[in-house]
């Protein structure tokens, strides 16, 4: 079957790699309808230490499923899905108090696989997986690329949401304003938040957060971005929303919140252990993970898309075909566009 390889720093290309067969009893084998490149993706494709035929690119797609393990009796074949980029069980205690994402019993799983692929393998795939009404055909583009986001951008934004604890009336400052910075916005106002800031210096993002819910937009930086938006804020906000992964992001957090706030953290960490102990005397609750992708599917996220109360699929702003996936990455490192979602043929 064809799949992304990684080539080199900077390049991606299209191999040839053995379809994936079923090796487990709770194994699904699931043929890719639409997948998409995620920010965390660009880590490795600008590493210089990637060895070229490197096949871990993706993990998130929405298909059908074409085999099942025997252990497997919550979906069969023809049904079409939802492929989450985390492996719950649905069981320990972790997945039942609403934390997927870090599943007692498939922690270190929750990124493996090549999703960027005409066919995916899925372990652990019982509970994890998540139906879709009808067929791809009953929809239109727009609804897919909105499918597309529950496999991981619209549940992480929505957890940077939950683990900050937003409630109606509060203040949010949201960092990031990539695919899941954009979903973090969504997310806040389906919480009730009164008003949301948007840290952006890209006016295309900043429309789109605006459209999506966003009250004001700040594209200062540092000391001065913090200042601006205890302007606009009249003080400090209540939760901080940080969506990138870095030192400074978080740093840009902190320094947005009155003392008391709370700090969601789902951009995955390109930093050294970052110390909490500066924070001790402003009361800052931090929290933060992957996120909880089937849980909120299941319970809301699947439900509030179909309805048509949220958009997410707009984050989607160039479509390719997996023969295109080089040029997929480079439009998205080049921010050319928000987020690259993969047709396949």
């Amino acid at each position: 079957m064809k799949a992304a390889i990684y080539k080199k720093a900077g390049q991606v290309g299209l191999g040839e790699i053995k379809r994936p067969s079923i090796q487990e009893a709770d194994d699904v084998i699931i043929r890719v309808v639409r997948a998409c490149v995620c920010g965390s993706d660009l880590w490795t494709y600008r590493n210089p230490d990637i060895k070229a035929g490197h096949k871990n690119s993706g993990h998130e797609a929405i298909g059908i499923v074409e085999e099942t393990g025997e252990a497997i009796t919550t979906v069969k074949p023809g049904d079409f899905v939802i492929v989450p980029f985390t492996h719950g069980c649905g069981e320990c205690d972790a997945c039942q108090a609403g934390f997927d994402g870090s599943c007692d019993n498939h922690i270190g799983n929750n990124l493996g696989g090549n999703f960027q692929a005409e066919y995916i393998r899925f372990h652990y795939a019982n509970w994890a997986l998540v139906k879709i009404p009808g067929q791809p055909y009953d929809y239109t583009e727009g609804m897919l690329k909105s499918l597309l986001t529950l496999a991981d951008v619209m549940p992480t934004g929505y957890h940077a949401a939950r683990v900050a604890n937003v409630q109606k009336g509060d203040k949010v400052v949201v960092i990031g304003d990539g695919a899941v910075g954009q979903c973090a916005v969504i997310a806040a106002k389906m919480r009730g938040a009164s008003q949301i800031i948007l840290m952006s210096r890209h006016e295309d993002r900043q429309q789109m957060a605006l459209e999506s819910g966003a009250t004001a937009v700040v594209a200062e930086r540092g000391e001065e971005g913090i200042a601006k938006v205890r302007e606009i804020l009249g003080g400090g906000a209540d939760a901080a929303l940080e969506c990138v992964g870095t030192e400074a992001a978080v740093e840009q957090a902190l320094g947005v919140l009155h003392n008391g706030g709370r700090l969601g953290f789902v951009g995955v960490p390109h930093y050294n252990n970052r110390a909490l102990g500066s924070t001790f005397m402003q009361n800052i609750s931090v929290a933060g993970g992957a996120a909880s992708a089937t849980t909120y599917d299941k319970q809301f996220l699947l439900k509030a898309v179909l309805d048509g109360d949220i958009n997410p699929g707009r984050v989607f702003t160039s479509s390719y075909k997996l023969k295109d996936i080089d040029q997929a990455y480079k439009d998205m490192d080049e921010r050319k566009t928000i987020k690259s979602m993969i047709v396949m043929d």
